[in-house]
């Protein structure tokens, strides 16, 4: 990933440095779990634990060899003195670089899981401090009915935990590692020298492996990361079409410190919304690695290299790009506009048709026959929405008509053009989320 979509944390994972004292810790299990089986002496065990990996060796040996573990071993040995013939011992490649790698994976979901955490808090407290602010609902990009601003921040917030479900099941797909010699078969290293290396990593040993770690496994954890983008970008598209200018009931943060304060070269009044224009990009590159994922799965026997060349891009781009995603999404939830005027304006844009589906279950109520009923809030809502003159309200055309009035006295048609109707059990869903409901008490 480019340094542009790149933190700080998440690159420490995926660097080169970390990679190698990865492996470098590997081959030190791998020596432990030797020396506990009586085969690698203690006093060269000893030496083993003090090795360092000499990176200038490394890119000189690779300069002849062009094979990373070969000269990865090449560069650590000399460290060690005559103990140096252990390191490697029984080891294939892929024995060191897959569990590595499997550990490089648990590093970077742990950054994103907290990521995730950092997410829902920021969406937790908007959620809670907009329960009680109406806004209108859209369905089909039309006015639907209103809605509590805060429920559709809680919505995102429910999404989210549900997608660290999936997190964790993805962390626990990838924390496995394996030691089993060039297809699985343990030929030349016992089951127990796979079993004590993963005890010692903390990770569980895959219960059956070829020359690599299965790759459904790498594609579950890409996969989950996918779905996960793909919400970030619900959230941000939603941002986006609520920051247009003939709606605009929300703003990205703008002009503050750590985010944007021009919008355009050429048109100094602009505030684009390019910050969730980038998570949506961004959200396409992760969706599109999760599919070079699934090829990754079907190799040739027990191994090819086929899937080495685009994991080696699509794990640590798609961790990077969730990582900054995640931090990026957080800022803007934190620091959004939310203009509550705006929203109770658009709520009555179409003066009062959010309503017809209350004048009509309480016309139904009232003893009418439903296509009465119906024919009757359909005439009133149509003659709203053709009328050129912006008077004709919706509620004064119903109170108008004849036959509603035989059914419904005045009290009772005021008690439905409530907006607060819409959000009697906004609680309710609250508190199935634990989340707070005290904002209903000053709305």
């Amino acid at each position: 990933m480019i340094p542009r979509y790149s933190r700080p944390a998440m690159s420490r994972v995926w660097s080169e440095d970390n990679q190698f004292a990865l492996w470098l810790k590997v081959e030190i299990a791998a020596s432990q779990a030797w020396t506990e089986q009586g085969v690698i002496p203690a006093d060269d065990m000893a030496e083993i634990k003090k090795a360092i990996f000499s990176r200038a060796l490394y890119d000189e040996h690779f300069e002849q060899t062009k094979h990373d573990v070969v000269s990865f071993t090449r560069a650590v040995t000399p460290s060690i003195g005559d103990a140096g013939r252990w390191i490697h011992y029984g080891l294939t490649s892929n024995d060191v670089k897959d569990t590595a790698l499997s550990l490089q994976l648990v590093e970077a979901v742990d950054l994103i899981d907290g990521e995730v955490q950092r997410l829902m808090e920021a969406v937790k407290a908007r959620a809670e401090e907009n329960i009680g602010v109406i806004c209108i609902g859209r369905s089909h990009g039309v006015h639907a009915e209103p809605m509590s601003f805060g429920l559709k921040l809680a919505l995102w917030y429910s999404e989210l935990a549900d997608h660290r479900k999936s997190i964790a099941l993805a962390r626990e797909s990838v924390s496995v590692g394996k030691i089993s010699g060039p297809v699985g078969t343990y030929a030349g290293i016992p089951p127990q020298i796979e079993e004590s290396v993963c005890r010692q990593l903390g990770i569980a040993p895959a219960p059956v492996s070829s020359q690599i770690v299965p790759r459904h496994r790498h594609a579950n954890f890409v996969s989950a990361l996918a779905q996960l983008a793909a919400s970030l970008e619900k959230f941000a598209t939603e941002i986006r079409a609520l920051q247009r200018t003939e709606i605009r009931e929300v703003e990205e943060p703008f002009g503050t410190p750590g985010f944007v304060s021009t919008g355009s070269s050429s048109m100094p009044h602009k505030r684009n919304p390019e910050l969730t224009e980038r998570i949506c990009g961004l959200a396409r590159v992760v969706r599109g690695n999760s599919v070079v994922a699934l090829e990754n799965v079907a190799l040739w026997h027990e191994r090819d290299i086929s899937h080495s060349s685009a994991e080696r891009i699509i794990l640590p781009d798609s961790s990077l790009a969730i990582d900054y995603m995640l931090d990026l999404l957080t800022g803007v939830v934190s620091g959004m506009k939310i203009y509550t005027g705006r929203m109770m304006e658009n709520v009555e844009l179409t003066r009062g048709l959010v309503f017809s589906s209350r004048v009509l279950a309480a016309l139904i109520e009232s003893g009418m026959d439903r296509t009465s009923a119906y024919e009757i809030v359909q005439a009133a809502a149509m003659q709203t929405w053709d009328a050129r003159d912006e008077n004709s309200d919706f509620r004064e055309l119903i109170k108008a008509d004849r036959k509603v009035a035989q059914s419904l006295n005045p009290t009772q048609l005021d008690e439905l053009f409530d907006y607060n109707f819409f959000i009697t059990h906004v609680a309710h869903t609250f508190e199935r989320l634990r989340l707070s409901t005290a904002g209903l008490k000053n709305a």
